[in-house]
């Protein structure tokens, strides 16, 4: 026998002990350093954000997709795995002297990377808005820059010691999180939540919710799976931290965020042709936005919405089924969400001919999905006799 199922056996049990946080700290760590074609997807970049970004930003950077399209002029960026901060610097561009962008990575090396080019960045735009910070993404609240600063002067050699850092880690969060509550217009992501652990990922969507202005934005690129990645598949590093191993299946994708509480998901790309396929299973690139801001009070103000199809019905984040050309019942949350981004253009909207006062208002039941009758909106006593046009046609008529 020549040895090999023995060292094949070796292989595997080390692949099955292997951290795969560790596993994609050393590969992005090397990443950094040299550029790795393994670890991302071709990807089309409007060349007007790229001319301004040094080449070494754009040698090492690693994605799928490219978010950066769903920012605004004004607009405070969270961008998620950062990098070495190539759609930050796209962003800074996008949002002007009037917004702000924040990078977010765990990896020393990418940040050194990014924050390299800072200065010189802010000097070619004319403009300082973008700031980097060392942190888990599932974890936003914790800043471990200033975790690494207070271990410097504070050691942990034993138990008591530990218990100290935990007690100054849950102070940073409660009283100086690296990102605040609800301070967030529009989150990025590029290819890098597929690497956070299987057990954290609910955390990770539960602290974007946190972060999100109300009326808030994600969009977020990465790689996703057409079938569940068995767990062997799962125990390989190497495919974990090549952005693999760890995809979300597509469907699944789309279920974390509804869990988390986001509505108007929708899937903006899903690629036709895979970026690899690995025993038999299909991993491809695909991009998701999501929103913020369906949670609420209901009130009733007699307004309704007619969605103007092409499905015969369809049904919204809440539950509310809206038949085609039916003028449905809605409260007032569900009215505002439904008339403006992304829904606005698929619904008409029916308002009240004489408003209700929010003050006066009374509850409405969201749970229903009921056909409002037209005196409702125009009010039981209205009478008006109106008469059309005197002509019909082309040149001055309703026709």
């Amino acid at each position: 026998m020549d040895g090999t199922p023995a060292r094949m056996d070796k292989d595997a049990a080390v692949r099955t002990t292997l951290d795969p946080e560790a596993a994609v700290r050393a590969r992005y760590e090397a990443a950094a350093k040299a550029r790795e074609t393994a670890l991302c997807c071709p990807v089309e970049y409007d060349p007007r954000w790229l001319e301004r970004i040094p080449q070494e930003i754009k040698d090492k950077d690693y994605g799928c997709g490219d978010p950066s399209t769903y920012v605004r002029e004004g607009d405070v960026v969270l961008d998620l795995g950062s990098g070495g901060g190539k759609i930050c610097y796209i962003a800074a561009q996008i949002v002007g002297k009037t917004g702000r962008v924040i990078g977010v990575d765990f990896n020393t090396e990418m940040l050194a990377l990014a924050r390299k080019y800072r200065r010189a960045m802010a000097k070619t735009l004319g403009y300082d808005v973008v700031e980097f910070h060392r942190g888990r993404i599932q974890d936003l609240a914790l800043p471990l820059d200033e975790v690494d600063a207070w271990l410097a002067k504070h050691p942990v050699r034993s138990a008591d010691d530990l218990a100290r850092l935990d007690d100054f880690q849950a102070e940073l969060r409660r009283r100086t999180p690296m990102i605040p509550d609800e301070s967030v217009d529009v989150i990025l992501s590029n290819c890098v939540l597929n690497l956070v652990g299987e057990g954290a990922r609910e955390q990770l969507f539960r602290e974007m919710f946190r972060v999100l202005k109300r009326g808030g934005r994600v969009a977020i690129s990465d790689i996703v799976s057409d079938e569940i990645v068995p767990e062997a598949m799962k125990r390989d590093a190497k495919l974990w931290s090549g952005c693999i191993s760890g995809a979300f299946q597509e469907a699944e994708l789309l279920r974390a965020f509804e869990r988390a509480g986001f509505h108007a998901i929708t899937l903006e790309k899903l690629d036709a042709q895979p970026w690899q396929t690995v025993k038999g299973i299909e991993f491809r690139s695909a991009t998701v936005t999501a929103r913020k801001g369906k949670q609420g009070a209901c009130w009733e103000r007699n307004q309704a919405v007619v969605y103007k199809g092409p499905w015969k019905k369809v049904e919204d984040d809440d539950g509310h089924v809206l038949l085609r050309g039916e003028r449905m019942a809605v409260c007032d949350k569900t009215f505002r969400i439904l008339t403006g981004e992304p829904y606005g253009n698929s619904v008409v909207p029916v308002p009240p001919l004489k408003d209700v006062p929010l003050a006066r208002a009374k509850p409405f039941d969201c749970t229903r999905s009921d056909v409002r009758d037209p005196a409702e909106t125009k009010g039981k006593r209205y009478r008006k006799t109106a008469a059309g046009s005197a002509v019909c046609g082309p040149d001055g008529g309703c026709c």
